[in-house]
């Protein structure tokens, strides 16, 4: 296949990368590098199925040639990101998200989009199925990344059905693992970078708001698996254990040995008391669950962070 990965050096996005040249397939990465990262991608430069593309898929779209797939990922995706970058995020996921349907369209491919568990905004219902609408606040800090991905759904939808063009939606719930950047704000990357660093760890709230957590080479399995069905409505794609936040601080400190305190804010605006996908449908269509258990899985990405630690410290010691 021939594939363009839109966002294929954001974190996820390189992973999936990984994943289709690992199975032979020749691979476009568009990306603008605004929160991606080329050096997530630098190991292919030297395949011959591998083609890199600078461009923000907010603007028009040319591409020679045929095209199998267009998956979707560009967009910024952590709160750090997406409230610093707001009309950036409500772009990409609307005008974006036009851009690589028309892309498409007009090309005879498969579309996939990378939709978001935040799509369920305060969740009233728990576990989430696919079939709960949500509780967002359109006007809140967050409403710039949660009504996008509503909109990016909506638009998918609309295209699928007006066109018939062959679509796939997934919501993706909290991942992490490798390249997930130490800065980029979310809870996983935030205790780890600084447990590393010797520094409390912020718990906002009293850190019983809960999460899950899936590695990433699950959700990458999963986004494949649902690309082989004909199945055009949202699937949940995430981990059914459910943690609070103040539980995975102190398993991380358990995992980096670090004796480090723990530091309490006040909760963010509209930031979400629960959060657990049903994993009802992935299981029956996909087959699918998730392999990589949380303290397997966070080992490797601690180990993953000091690795780059090591590597920024060399760094600034030859420098110096």
């Amino acid at each position: 296949m021939r594939v363009l990965v839109t966002g294929g050096a954001g974190f996820i996005g390189s992973h999936f990368t990984d994943r289709l040249l690992e199975e032979g397939h020749h691979v476009l990465v568009m990306d603008n590098l605004l929160t991606g990262n080329f050096n997530n991608i630098a190991q292919h430069q030297s395949n011959s199925r591998f083609e890199f593309i600078h461009h923000n898929v907010s603007n028009h779209i040319h591409l020679i040639g045929e095209i199998d797939w267009v998956i979707h990922f560009a967009s910024p995706a952590s709160p750090i990101d997406y409230l610093h970058l707001p009309i950036e995020t409500l772009k990409v996921n609307s005008l974006g998200t036009h851009n690589t349907l028309g892309l498409a369209l007009a090309k005879k491919a498969k579309y996939f989009l990378a939709s978001t568990s935040e799509v369920y905004g305060d969740p009233l219902v728990h576990p989430q199925p696919e079939e709960y609408w949500g509780n967002v606040n359109p006007i809140g800090p967050r409403g710039v990344y949660d009504e996008a991905k509503r909109f990016a759904e909506a638009l998918t939808m609309a295209y699928h059905n007006k066109h018939a063009l062959d679509t796939r939606i997934v919501r993706i719930f909290n991942c992490y693992g490798p390249r997930l950047r130490p800065d980029d704000g979310r809870v996983v990357s935030s205790f780890i970078k600084q447990a590393l660093n010797g520094e409390p760890l912020t718990i906002y709230g009293a850190g019983q708001q809960t999460r899950s957590f899936q590695y990433v080479s699950d959700l990458v399995e999963g986004i494949r698996r649902l690309m082989e069905v004909d199945y055009h409505l949202p699937v949940n794609i995430g981990n059914p254990q459910e943690k609070t936040v103040l539980e995975l601080a102190n398993i991380i400190k358990d995992l980096t040995g670090v004796s480090c305190e723990l530091k309490h804010e006040p909760l963010p605006k509209d930031d979400p008391q629960r959060r657990l996908p049903d994993i009802t449908m992935a299981k029956k269509l996909l087959n699918w669950n998730p392999q990589v258990d949380l303290h397997t899985g966070l080992k490797k990405t601690i180990d993953w962070y000091r690795s780059e630690l090591e590597k920024s410290q060399g760094l600034s010691a030859s420098r110096s």
